[in-house]
């Protein structure tokens, strides 16, 4: 029995290979409706669509679209035909179309037959079109939904479809009763019939004017202008054309439908919103205006779902207009594979059953595809071979898979891109090449190939003919490269040679070893004439274009020092990523990183370092040390001991990666890709983007496995530490290399345990609390005994060498080899040494105690960072004992302190304290000297206060005990000098001295106007006692000098006083008598008496003889502004009572002028003689005589 024979239908009987839109022969309508296959998803997808279509039928709805979504070859486009048939009521050779459907018990379901016989029997226009043929525009200038709508609609009614304003021209005459009038018309004057011309409109104007002219519809003139400007004219909007469709279902009679099936509406649509926007206002306004009428069916690759998310915009509504949704899945195309192309005969099913049961063991062996792979479905049980034989379950979604990914990356032909191949053409036209073999063959993919060729688009299948053509390969070689191609885009299998291997299975008894070598052959030959390239353990189809590509990609040039330093980044940013190895869960060292003697970043700052050497790294003798080149040794031993040597020279971990060196050939070819791809980015064809992205995809797969190689290469590698090779187990990379540099760290800092301990801050702070314990820290931390011993030394040293360590100084020195400690370490070490007395902290030049700092500030200056560069260490030095007992001295004599400590740091705080207070004292009285600069013992205050500044001032022992020796001499004259000074300030002398000072001011500001030689002479020994620079013992004398001062003082004053009291008297009652009436007295007399009491207190208290002489004139004055307020005043009633009768006006009172003989003479006369006198008062009186006015009386102050 052979394959030809097993199949219940003729296998190579005429069947069409998709089911075009378009296709209305009867033969083949009736082959489509008999053998149209009803699966269960298919009968799911009839009830629901007739569900809902009686919706229309049976009342108005806006529901009333259709969306059936389907990868490409899922039959969508052929269910969306069967739907037209059934609406339309479509006859083929005398059988309705639901009779192949009801009498051939396609559905058995009552209800579905119901709706399907009422959708039937309603009058119906149904219009089935493939939008994308329709359309008029590119590919890249799509037509709006509605014209293409507009153009079908018009076709059904017998208009032009391509000229819409003719259509509408049409429309018009044909609802007037007159179209078929014109087209008789028309053709009596051109000669053809109006529908053959009507397209050629352009060239035929005049005919068609002519024609409208004489039938009467239109006016020669109206019909030329109509003809020349309807083009420009014509608009239809979305909404006139959902009413036009109405008004055409009205005419047509009650509850007539139009249906729109479009096919491949969202391949039209792509991702274009102006398209999406279209189709829902369309669907949106037919389904206001129709109310159920009109309905819209449309197929695409795409649920709608997705569709609607183009470019962010809301396409809400039009989810809801196509609230039918159907969806085929690859489940359906197997179902009807079966059913229709592969179904068996009885005979052929119960052979085929028992030849699985016979083979089923060797199948499984036979047939499997790689771990990495995505489920690939085999055979679940005989019933299931012999359903699909010769066929193997994995081809159905395979095959589905290739056809959609070959479409959607441009690489399918036109023919292919419209629809017209099929998976039922697919696999009848395979199963049709082998249906002279003998049973036991099995169809491998590259068969299916050959059902595809002549779709291929020449840019691809260019590449299988010359491979045919080419003497370097064989029939089979071509065949594996045309497997190569067709799953070149399918992600869900891999091209590696195991799977290549399952795809080309031939037959049941076939060895698979041998089949597995000889793809490999071909392989190598494909890969050597270019037509494929391998990426780790893929085989990849390549076009012409891709080829070229490859062949400039592999003339890029790349270094040797650009592979290593690839490598470097791959081991030491994505394997071992750490920059620091981790010791005891405390420590972290920093470490050079290298390959082949390349270092990562240029630096080799650290201390130690990993090295990784490649299989690439030259390994000669001249390159090392002497002891590498002893004679006798093997190449393996002589490669070991150059390894020791280069990691016993630079403190690093040697890892040699011997062996493979797979890993860096990979680094060479992505480094060439990615050079290719910076040069050439930017004059890529469209084409060659693609070709772009997917050298892109490659570089990320070869990193990918790059990094899995260097892992297992790390796994096994050989490693080095400082001159041994080491045993280290083989595991996981990052664990091997953490483990040798462990042991190199504990080889570099081998005194890294020497802190026991590990302590933090707050063991630092109570450390510090801590200080002034006696004998701190040599039980409690004799754990660390060795660190702090070696940092005593080190500071020992540095100070001999009269060197104060910085903190930051110490840090790096302790930091480093061979210690290895940590910050915290070498603070609670230095800590522990100012604890223990041993050492100072200095800071500003200042030493660090708690007299000046609290322990928690402490803590921060040895912790913080900011801080290291300004803390100095000193190591402290022994005071002497004849400097402690000077110090001593000084206390005692100085400060008055009999008792004091024998410790040097308790004895220099205790001193500090009270020359503190003593400086605190002396600057108080400092400031009195600010009043008063007179007072005695300015100098010996300023000079001890510069001495207290002084010794105050210095923070380090060692300096405070030398300067108070130094200076020993001048604190005792200081006790003795201050005693006196201190006494002056705190008793009554002060105030005693400062009177003395003010009697002195006094004399000096009337010393003008005495001449009293008593009093002179008591001033005079005033003066001598406050100028002393030590007055005071002299002090005493004072009260009795300035007392007998003031009493003559007073009596000089009283005699200068006398006549000016009298003066003031004799004004005020000039003033008084002026006051010549009650309303007068009234309003001035107590104002004007206390005015003169003023002026004579102010006199009676006056010191100084200027002052009193000067109260003369102010007397004079006074009396002169009196007199001017009371004239002013009298002024006023006068004018207040300007009514008073004429008869009775008295004559004007005279005005009053004051004048003081000062005014009108010379400040002073010489007289000599007679002459002289007479002289001084002719002058007098001629002045008296211009003052002199009518009414005016004169008051002359002598």
């Amino acid at each position: 029995m052979n394959i030809g024979e097993i199949f219940e239908k003729q296998i190579d009987r005429d069947i069409k290979g998709v089911i075009k839109v378009g296709q209305h022969e009867q033969e083949n309508i009736y082959q489509e409706l008999n053998e149209y296959v009803v699966t269960k998803e298919l009968s799911k997808h009839f009830r629901e669509f007739f569900e809902n279509y009686r919706k229309g039928i049976e009342g108005p709805t806006d529901e009333m679209g259709v969306w059936i979504s389907g990868f490409f070859g899922s039959g969508k486009s052929h269910f969306l035909k069967i739907l037209s048939y059934i609406l339309e009521n479509k006859e083929a050779k005398g059988r309705k179309a639901i009779d192949f459907f009801k009498d051939d018990k396609k559905i058995n379901d009552a209800l579905v037959i119901a709706d399907m016989n009422l959708a039937e029997n309603v009058s119906t226009d149904v219009i089935l079109f493939n939008i994308d043929s329709k359309s008029a525009g590119s590919q890249s200038n799509k037509d709006p939904i509605l014209d293409v709508f507009m153009k079908v609609f018009n076709e059904m009614q017998g208009f032009c479809g391509e000229i819409p304003f003719l259509a509408k021209l049409e429309r018009k005459l044909s609802a007037e009763g007159i179209y078929d009038q014109f087209k008789q018309e028309f053709q009596s004057i051109n000669g053809d019939d109006w529908l053959k011309m009507r397209e050629d409109f352009f060239f035929i104007q005049d005919d068609v004017v002519e024609t409208l002219s004489k039938i009467g519809y239109m006016s020669e003139e109206t019909a030329r202008n109509w003809a020349e400007k309807a083009d420009e004219n014509y608009n239809i909007s979305i909404e006139k054309f959902a009413k036009l469709v109405r008004d055409y279902c009205d005419a047509k009679g009650p509850n007539h439908h139009v249906v729109f099936l479009v096919d491949e509406i969202g391949q039209y649509i792509g991702d274009d919103s102006k398209l999406m926007l279209n189709l829902q206002t369309v669907t949106e306004d037919l389904g206001i205006y129709c109310e159920g009428k009109a309905w819209i069916i449309v197929t695409s690759q795409q649920d709608i779902d997705d569709l609607v998310k183009v470019k962010g915009y809301d396409f809400s509504k039009i989810q809801g207009r196509f609230d039918t949704r159907l969806s085929l899945s690859s489940a359906n195309v197997d179902e009807v594979i079966r059913k229709r192309i592969l179904a068996k005969n009885e005979t052929a099913t119960q052979t085929l059953e028992a030849l699985y049961e016979e083979k089923e063991a060797i199948l499984k062996n036979l047939l499997s595809f790689s771990s990495d792979t995505a489920e690939k479905k085999l055979y679940d049980n005989s019933k299931d071979f012999a359903a699909v034989y010769p066929f193997i379950p994995y081809q159905f979604n395979l095959l589905g898979n290739v056809l959609t990914s070959i479409r959607e990356h441009g690489a399918s032909g036109k023919h292919l891109a419209e629809g017209e191949r099929s998976m039922l053409a697919l696999f009848q036209e395979s199963a049709i090449s082998l249906m002279d073999r003998d049973l036991g063959v099995l169809m491998p993919f590259n068969i299916f190939y050959n059902a595809l060729d002549k779709f291929i688009d020449h840019t691809h299948r260019s590449v299988i003919i010359k491979a045919i053509s080419n003497q370097n390969l064989d029939e089979f070689d071509v065949e594996v490269l045309k497997v190569l191609f067709m799953i070149k885009y399918v992600k869900e299998i891999k091209a590696n040679i195991e799977n290549l291997t399952t795809l080309m299975i031939t037959h049941i008894d076939e060895d698979r070893v041998d089949l597995k070598e000889k793809i490999e052959k071909s392989l190598q030959r494909l890969l050597r004439e270019t037509l494929v390239q391998k990426n780790g353990d893929i085989y990849s189809f390549l076009t012409n274009e891709e080829q070229d590509i490859n062949r400039a990609i592999n003339q890029e040039n790349v270094e040797m020092g650009e592979i290593i330093n690839e490598a470097s980044t791959v081991i030491f940013e994505d394997i071992f990523t750490d920059k620091k190895y981790r010791y005891d869960n405390r420590y972290n060292f920093a470490f050079n990183q290298a390959v082949d003697e390349r270092y990562k970043g240029n630096r080799q700052s650290a201390n130690i370092g990993m090295m990784i050497i490649t299989p690439y790294y030259n390994l000669k003798e001249e390159n090392t040390n002497s002891q590498s080149r002893i004679s006798g040794l093997s190449e393996s031993e002589k490669a070991s001991n150059i390894l020791r040597g280069l990691s016993d020279n630079n403190n690093e971990v040697i890892v040699h990666l011997n062996g493979d060196a797979t890993f860096l050939e990979e680094i060479e070819g992505l480094l060439k890709i990615n050079k290719y791809l910076t040069k050439r980015s930017a004059e890529l064809s469209q084409t060659s983007k693609s070709i772009h992205d997917a050298k892109q995809e490659e570089v990320n797969e070869k990193r990918v496995r790059i990094k899995l190689f260097l892992e297992e290469a790390l796994k096994y590698a050989d490693i080095y530490v400082k001159g041994d090779k080491v045993s280290i187990k083989e595991k996981n990379p990052v664990d091997r290399i953490n483990e040798a540099l462990g042991k190199l760290v504990k080889k570099i800092y081998h005194k890294l345990t020497y802190m026991k301990t590990a302590p933090v801050k707050s063991d630092i702070l109570n450390v510090i609390r801590e200080s002034n314990q006696e004998q701190f820290g040599k039980s409690d931390n004799s754990e660390n005994s060795l660190a702090i011993e070696e940092m005593d030394k080190y500071i020992e040293t540095e100070t001999k060498m009269h060197a104060k360590p910085s903190l930051k100084t110490i840090l790096d020195k302790f930091k480093g080899a061979p210690y290895g400690f940590v910050d915290l370490d070498v603070e609670w070490l230095i800590a522990t040494l100012y604890a223990q007395k041993r050492i100072y902290l200095v800071k500003n030049a200042q030493q660090i105690n708690f007299k000046t700092n609290s322990a928690d500030e402490i803590l921060k200056y040895l912790t913080e960072r900011k801080f290291q560069e300004k803390i100095l260490i000193d190591r402290k030095k022994e005071t002497s004992k004849l400097q402690i007992k000077d110090v001593k001295e000084v206390l005692r004599d100085c400060f008055g302190v009999k008792n004091s400590p024998e410790e040097d740091e308790s004895l220099m705080e205790l001193f500090q304290d009270k020359s503190r207070i003593r400086f605190n004292e002396l600057e108080k009285i400092e400031r009195e000297y600010l009043i008063e600069d007179r007072y005695p013992g300015k100098v010996i205050i300023e000079k001890s206060i510069t001495l207290l500044r002084d010794v105050n001032g210095i923070k380090q022992s060692n300096q405070f005990f030398d300067s108070v020796s130094k200076e020993k001499d001048d604190f005792l004259d200081m006790g003795e000098n201050l005693d006196s000074v201190l006494n002056f300030f705190e008793g009554a002398q002060k105030n005693i001295f400062k009177r003395a000072c003010e009697v002195t001011d006094l004399y000096h500001a009337n010393k003008n106007y005495i001449n009293n030689k008593e009093l002179m002479e008591r001033v005079d020994r005033i003066e001598e006692i406050i100028t002393m620079s030590y007055p005071f013992s002299s002090i005493h004398q004072l009260p009795e000098l300035y007392d007998n001062f003031n009493r003559l003082h007073q009596e000089i004053l009283n005699k200068e006083a006398e006549p000016i009291r009298n003066g003031i008297k004799e004004d005020l009652n000039h003033v008084l008598e002026e006051l010549d009436s009650d309303e007068i007295k009234h309003e001035f007399e107590e104002t004007f008496q206390n005015r003169f009491l003023e002026l004579e207190n102010k006199l009676n208290n006056s010191q100084r003889i200027s002052d009193i002489r000067g109260i003369h004139d102010e007397s004079y004055f006074l009396s002169s502004k009196c007199i001017g307020e009371i004239n002013g005043f009298k002024d006023k009633i006068v004018k207040n009572n300007g009514d008073i009768e004429k008869g009775h006006e008295g004559k004007p009172k005279p005005k009053q002028k004051e004048l003081s003989i000062r005014n009108i003479s010379k400040s002073r006369i010489t007289i000599k003689k007679e002459e002289d006198i007479e002289e001084f008062l002719e002058s007098l009186r001629e002045k008296l005589k211009a003052e002199l006015e009518e009414d005016t009386i004169i008051n002359l102050k002598i």
